[in-house]
């Protein structure tokens, strides 16, 4: 993307952003569109002939509508279709039920009003004994400005010893690893022990909910247990003092607060996802990452809904948000992540 595109997205996305993925659009890989008004944006990964958007088109709501039509209509000149991943509320009521879209849940993010987090510590003895396992620690959480971020090599370990050892490969589109070199509006806490940076957290704005987006919490090697519950206290406490409103954790796929083998869902597509859910442990947690979003009391559960531009639902759009995710063919993916399975297997019992 040139610099002057950059920017102009970047504009509209702190004027208009409500999706929590709004200011992801700005990350690496994601492709973009504007509106012959210049009044709106959508951030896209193109993959097997569909424009997987991120979240939704941003503009102002009353645009909504008129903007969805006419990125369709830019998109099917070009022999593309459309899928939204992450819709948000405003797009699904404008489609859902209208019989021309395949609507379905694929899992759900919870949010808070960070103004009453320290009630819900308050009430939450399990979580005061995380956070003062990590202080007796020695951890401490502080908030660094985005030059020292962007230019620090501890930052850079950190994520590569993260990296290391995720049961996945590196994913892309709405889950981008490296986002601390566009921090400009980005939020950055560091948690610290004993003058090492041992974990830090990415919040990423949401600026037309005066929200935020707790896009990444990353921990290292050496972080000892509570270190993320510190973080995300110390940046939920941070946030409602500078007048946040909204903060959510983001995607916890296939979560079990989300209705993806509800009503509506195609009998393939249910089959698909429980066969995941129940066999894709190896590679990623899904259990654990909805209690460890759940275990902070979220005031809300968001269905993260996909929308394919033709009804039902079909396994093409899947196809190619799988492709979106994996920056590539789903199979490439599969390959790779099995081979990184049989890495880290050896690395284990080299260790016994």
């Amino acid at each position: 993307m040139s610099a002057p595109d950059a920017a102009r997205a970047r504009e509209l996305v702190l004027q208009h952003g409500w999706n929590a993925t709004a200011y992801q659009i700005l990350n690496p890989g994601i492709a973009h569109w504007f509106s012959t008004g210049g009044d709106a944006v959508v951030g896209f990964a193109r993959h097997s002939g569909i424009r997987v958007v991120a979240g939704a088109p941003v503009c102002a709501p009353e645009r909504l509508q008129d903007i969805v039509a006419e990125f369709a209509a830019h998109a099917n000149s070009c022999g593309d279709r459309v899928c939204y991943f992450g819709a948000g509320a405003r797009l699904e009521a404008s489609m859902r039920g209208d019989g021309r879209h395949g609507t379905v849940s694929l899992g759900a993010q919870p949010s808070w009003d960070p103004r009453g987090w320290g009630s819900i510590i308050e009430r939450r003895a399990s979580l005061r004994a995380q956070l003062n396992r990590a202080r007796n620690k020695g951890v401490a959480v502080t908030r660094w400005n985005s030059e020292r971020a962007r230019n620090s090599p501890e930052l850079s370990r950190v994520l590569s010893e993260w990296l290391h050892g995720l049961g996945l490969p590196p994913l892309h589109f709405l889950i981008e690893t490296e986002t601390i070199a566009l921090t400009i509006d980005r939020r950055i806490f560091v948690a610290e022990r004993a003058g090492a940076v041992v974990s830090y957290l990415v919040a990423s704005p949401v600026p037309a909910r005066c929200g935020w987006l707790i896009e990444q919490i990353v921990r290292g090697h050496g972080a000892p247990n509570g270190t993320s519950e510190l973080l995300l206290d110390g940046a939920m406490r941070a946030l409602a003092q500078d007048g946040a409103e909204y903060v959510t954790l983001g995607l916890a796929p296939l979560s079990r607060h989300s209705r993806y083998e509800g009503p509506g869902v195609p009998a393939w597509l249910a089959l698909v996802l429980r066969w995941v859910r129940a066999h894709g442990r190896r590679f990623y947690d899904f259990d654990g990452l909805d209690r460890f979003k759940s275990k902070f009391n979220p005031e809300e559960w968001e269905e993260i809904i996909a929308i394919d531009d033709r009804a039902p639902f079909s396994p093409r759009a899947l196809w190619a948000i799988t492709g979106a995710f994996g920056g590539g063919s789903p199979l490439t993916l599969l390959a790779r992540t099995i081979a990184r399975a049989i890495v880290q297997e050896l690395r284990w019992l080299e260790r016994r």
